[in-house]
This record gives structure tokens, C-alpha cells and sequence, in this order.
């Protein structure tokens, strides 16, 4: 694809292309011919999810394909200091742009310092890079986090690596100029401008080191090419990616995508269409789409968890949402096996929100406590929790007299947990619980539990692998957007006490919570492994004494598809944002035959 241009001199010769070191890719089958497209497909022009993972995965230090470790990628190597306040990282010599213009400890210092921490931005990254030379950079940190080679290797490293040579012409700190051009534009401002040039599948003009650059970004589709100056090579020597191009198509929905890939029309994907209801009819059609299944197994630790709010700001029903009986009680209530049965087409068993069973961090009290179906119990726990009164229609009063009832927030375009939480509401109900079911679009409800707008919350139970490091938002209060049974404690913990509420230490809930803070916190302190993985421990069994929320089941059975004719990619891969699905897996390895 390239040899012309190399011919007609548009294009150095190969060896001036690539860094001093190229990073060899160990074929996952055997190695490939080039050429051919990588079809598929995403929901909408603004679905970059996918090709962030597919084909853009290109952090300065990446997981590796088990999802065990973290290895070299565009950083050589890497240096923690004893505390974890400081990392030295060594970029990887002669590495260029797709432009063909050097990369180097600027393009890392511009990203961070200029991009992640500016306030015109909206940057609040605390971090600061500082360049030893072209090749290394010192980032260091206001506090200890021996977690953070793991955040780089995730998804959010990828924003790392960024081309200052081409976006500075657009900032106001190095162009003077910026908002002119802005206006020029039809933008507000440099900051609308900057945003605008920085999106790397909306941005042919943008400079990439990943294996595939953006030619085309429309409202129907965007296409990517292969990059002349990337920088693996298989175990040959040879060049890599295998691939010419890659076409994703922009469709309207999932049941969409699922006919494109009954009729054979997706080469590979693992990714909005791949739910268990699906799975049935198209194992039917994959001699006929000419397709097969490859495992992904998710990294997710429940198909739903249900967290009420121990910061509503309601005190009647804050008082009975903290009182763990309460908790346990509508726990015991809800028959697990007959929502699996019924929603999960009998696949899964009853699991609470903690780790895998596959996981270095299983741990049994957490994840199997309080999931058998027992109203009797379920009865005697609700009495406890000071519900020990009914109405006239047989349900529960609160300690105000009134009938107690909650309503719980959950995604409308989510049907299999729209279907979940009404059995449940139903089990409920049997016991003398009235509870709602509101389902409402997700941004909305995003926006209504990062305020404390809710009365309780059903999601996605994320975590159950190793990204339960970087985001154990169902263990303890972390994640002032995601952590739904206290929110505003996690804001407080996030926002070092300047936002947010502080846990109230005089109660039980408050008091695991700043137990669990504090651990959290020593574990970012703490560079050896073995003592993080005790330390973590410690929180997961005052999460199991604590019982946060309450889970349904474990999710098994992930997949995805591939055609026939397209090669190594793996049998099995995790399915994990943190991971993310199927980045390590070199996709620029992957080849097609004819």
C-alpha cells in the first residue's frame, strides 16, 4: 500500500520511519498477509468508544493481553520512586508521528501541563511532567498513588499522548493568535477551538502514533488508514499494522448493528450488539454470515446493583436506608434464581457486589452473603429496621407512620435491568416494600446521582477483575459519580474535603466509610503488591460487614464475533473499559485473508 508513494519519494524508505527500537508484536496464530478492511460498525457519529479501543489503543504503557500486568508500549521503561510521588518514564527513541515529525518528552509535558491541568480547559489534573531529556519524563504527583502505572495503561492514558507540535498552534499560551483562529472558525473561543482539533476520529489533520489514521469522519461513517510510520513490527521484522483500512459505520441502533452482523457485514466486534438475548439467533446465522463466536468474558461483577441512598436528603427514609437490616432485608427478599431464569436466560448465579470467583481479589462472604430467596427472613430484617408496622393494603410503615416507599432510578434504554428491577419491585411487594421504578435516559440520571437526586440507584456492577483497583466504586465510596449509596461522600473524598459531605464517623456506615477511605489511601502509598492486595482485602471485608448494595448475579458468558477469514484474534479476551476490550490484544496483528 505504501511502496508507491516510497517510489514517487513522498514517503521516506521504511528504516527512516521507524524509532531505534521497534516494539516486537508476538502474532497470537501465525503471521499475516497485508491488506484487506476491517468492517464495523458504531451507534452514532459520537460513538468513539469503539475505536478508542479497536483501533486506538496506544497509551505509554499497555495492559497486557491476560489483563495481569502492565508492559512497555511507547515508554520503554519505567522508574517509581519509594513513596509513589514521583515516575520517570523512558519514551521510546525515534519514534514519529504520523506526520513523520519527531515524538518526544515535549508531546508528554505539552499534555499534561497544557492540556490535563489547564483550568481554561477544565483541567484539574494535579500532576505535574517535568522533561529530563527528549527521551524521559518525570511526572510527579501531590501525594502518593502506586496505583497510577495502571491508570496509564488504562483508558485514561491514552490522553497522554498528544501532538504538541500541531495542537500548540491552537493554544493561546504558545499562539497569541488562537482566539483569531477560533473566530475564523465560527468558535467562541481557543478553548472551543482546541477541543475541536483535538478529536482524533473527528480530525483527519490530527497527528496519531496509533496504527491507523482518520481519512474520512462523517455523519455515515469514519474511515481509518494504516499509519506509515508506526512503530511495531511482528516477530519477523515486518511492519505493522497487517490491515489497510478499517470502516466503521455509523448505524441508529442496536438492533441495527445485530442485522449487520447476522448478514455478515461486521468482521470482528465485541461490543453493543454481544448481550446474552442475542446469542441464540446468531449462532442460528453463522454459517450463513460466515462468522464464529470468541470468548469475552466480562470483567463486570453484576448484571445489577441496587444501591439506596444513605445521603438522601429525606431523614425518615435516610434513617432507613442506613440501618443495614433494611439493606439485608430486601436483600433476602428477591428470588434470584427466577430473575436469571427469567432475564438472564438461566445464565449466572446469585451474586452480590464483589470480585469474580477468577479473581486474585475473590472474596466468598462478600459475594455470596445474603443471596438466598427467604421472605421469612426478609420479614424478620424489615421488622428490625423499624418497618415493623403496615396500612391497610398489607405494606410497610415508616418510623413516621406513613406508608415507606423508594424510588429507584434506572437506565430506560437498559432493557434487560429495566425487566430486573421491576421483578424485584414485585418481590418487594410481597414482603410490604412499596418501591418505584423510574425509568428515565441515562445522561439524566447520571446528572441526578452526581447531585443526590436520588432515592436509590440501579447500574452496572463494574470492578470484578483488576480495573476493581482503579475504580472499586461498589466497595466503597469513591467515585462521586458512580458510587450511588453515598455520592457525596465520595465527592468529599475525591475533592481532598472542599466538596462534598464528610462521612459522619458517630454511625456505623460513616465510620466503615472513612475505615475504608484511609485504607484507600495507604494503598496509594504503598508500592509492593503484596501489601496492596492485604490492604484491599481489609476494605472488602468491611464492604461484606457493611453491605453496601445489593447485587443480583454474576455475569457470564461474554462474546464476541469474528468472520472466518479474519485471524488472531484471540479465542478469549476480558471485556473491561479499564482494559479496554480488544486493545491489548494488538489488533494491528489481526489480518484478513481472501
Amino acid at each position: 500500500m505504501l511502496a508507491e508513494r516510497v517510489k514517487k519519494g513522498a514517503l521516506p524508505r521504511l528504516p527512516e520511519r521507524m524509532p531505534d527500537n521497534p516494539l516486537v508484536v508476538r502474532t497470537t496464530e501465525r503471521p499475516g498477509v497485508y491488506g484487506g478492511t476491517w468492517n464495523s460498525a458504531i451507534l452514532g457519529p459520537d460513538d468513539q468508544t469503539w475505536l478508542d479501543r479497536a483501533v486506538g489503543y496506544q497509551p505509554l504503557v499497555r495492559w497486557d493481553p491476560e489483563f495481569t500486568k502492565v508492559g512497555p508500549n511507547v515508554a520503554e521503561s519505567f522508574e517509581v520512586n519509594s513513596d509513589a510521588t514521583a515516575y520517570v518514564l523512558h519514551l521510546r527513541a525515534g519514534l514519529r508521528w504520523s506526520d513523520g515529525e519527531p515524538f518526544t518528552a515535549d508531546d508528554i509535558v505539552f499534555a499534561q501541563n497544557d492540556l490535563r491541568a489547564n483550568k481554561e480547559l477544565g483541567g484539574t489534573d494535579p500532576v505535574r511532567a517535568e522533561k529530563i531529556d527528549d527521551q524521559t519524563i518525570r511526572l510527579v504527583l501531590p501525594s502518593p498513588n502506586a496505583l497510577l502505572i495502571k491508570e496509564l495503561a488504562s483508558s485514561f492514558g491514552m490522553r497522554l499522548v498528544k501532538p504538541r507540535h500541531y495542537l500548540m498552534k491552537f493554544h493561546r499560551t504558545y499562539n497569541p493568535d488562537a482566539n483569531k483562529l477560533a473566530d475564523e472558525a465560527g468558535l467562541d473561543d481557543w478553548v472551543a477551538l482546541i477541543g475541536q482539533k483535538d478529536q482524533k476520529w473527528g480530525n483527519p489533520d490530527l497527528p496519531t502514533l496509533n496504527p491507523w489514521v482518520t481519512v474520512q469522519s462523517a455523519q455515515e461513517r469514519i474511515v481509518v488508514e494504516r499509519n506509515p510510520y508506526f512503530w511495531k513490527v511482528d516477530q519477523d521484522g515486518r511492519q505493522l499494522p497487517y490491515i489497510d483500512r478499517a470502516v466503521f459505520t455509523v448505524v441508529s441502533g442496536a438492533e441495527t448493528m445485530l442485522l449487520k452482523a447476522l448478514h455478515g457485514d461486521i468482521d470482528m466486534q465485541v461490543r453493543t450488539f454481544n448481550r446474552p438475548s442475542n446469542k441464540p439467533v446468531l449462532a442460528r446465522e453463522r454459517d450463513a454470515g460466515g462468522y464464529k463466536f470468541f470468548e469475552a468474558p466480562s470483567t463486570w461483577m453484576n448484571t445489577l446493583m441496587i444501591a439506596f441512598n444513605l445521603t438522601v436528603a429525606d431523614p425518615v427514609k435516610r434513617q432507613v436506608f442506613n440501618n443495614s437490616d433494611f439493606r439485608i432485608g430486601m436483600s433476602y427478599a428477591i428470588d434470584r434464581q427466577d430473575i436469571i431464569k427469567a432475564v438472564y436466560q438461566r445464565q449466572g448465579k446469585p451474586w452480590q457486589g464483589a470480585p469474580r470467583p477468577e479473581s486474585s481479589l475473590y472474596h466468598e462472604r462478600l459475594a455470596t452473603q445474603h443471596t438466598e430467596y427467604d421472605p421469612d427472613l426478609a420479614a424478620r430484617h424489615l421488622d428490625r429496621a423499624g418497618l415493623n408496622r403496615r396500612d391497610s393494603d398489607g405494606f410497610r410503615l415508616g418510623p413516621d407512620g406513613k406508608r415507606f416507599t423508594a424510588t429507584i432510578l434506572v437506565k430506560a434504554e437498559e432493557p434487560q435491568m429495566v425487566s430486573t428491577l421491576n421483578l424485584a419491585k414485585s418481590y418487594w411487594a410481597k414482603v410490604g416494600v412499596e418501591v418505584r421504578v423510574d425509568g428515565i435516559d441515562g445522561g439524566l440520571k447520571f446528572t441526578r446521582v452526581i447531585s443526590n437526586q436520588h432515592e436509590g440507584s440501579a447500574d452496572s456492577g463494574d470492578g470484578g477483575a483488576e480495573d476493581a483497583w482503579l475504580d472499586p466504586r461498589w466497595y466503597l465510596p469513591v467515585n462521586e459519580s458512580a458510587s450511588a449509596y453515598a455520592t457525596p461522600w465520595a465527592k468529599w473524598y475525591v475533592t481532598g474535603g472542599k466538596d462534598g459531605m464528610e462521612p459522619d464517623a458517630s454511625t456505623p456506615a460513616g465510620k466503615a466509610a472513612k475505615q475504608q477511605l484511609a485504607l484507600y489511601d495507604e494503598i496509594k502509598r504503598t508500592p509492593d503488591e503484596s501489601a496492596r492486595r492485604a490492604l484491599m482485602t481489609k476494605i472488602l471485608d468491611i464492604a461484606a460487614e457493611t453491605f453496601w448494595a445489593i447485587g443480583i448475579s454474576l455475569p457470564v458468558g461474554g462474546y464476541g464475533i469474528v468472520k472466518n477469514n479474519f485471524h488472531n484474534v484471540p479465542k478469549s479476551m476480558p471485556d473491561s473499559f479499564i482494559y479496554p476490550t480488544p486493545g491489548p490484544t494488538n489488533p494491528e496483528q489481526y489480518f484478513i485473508t481472501s
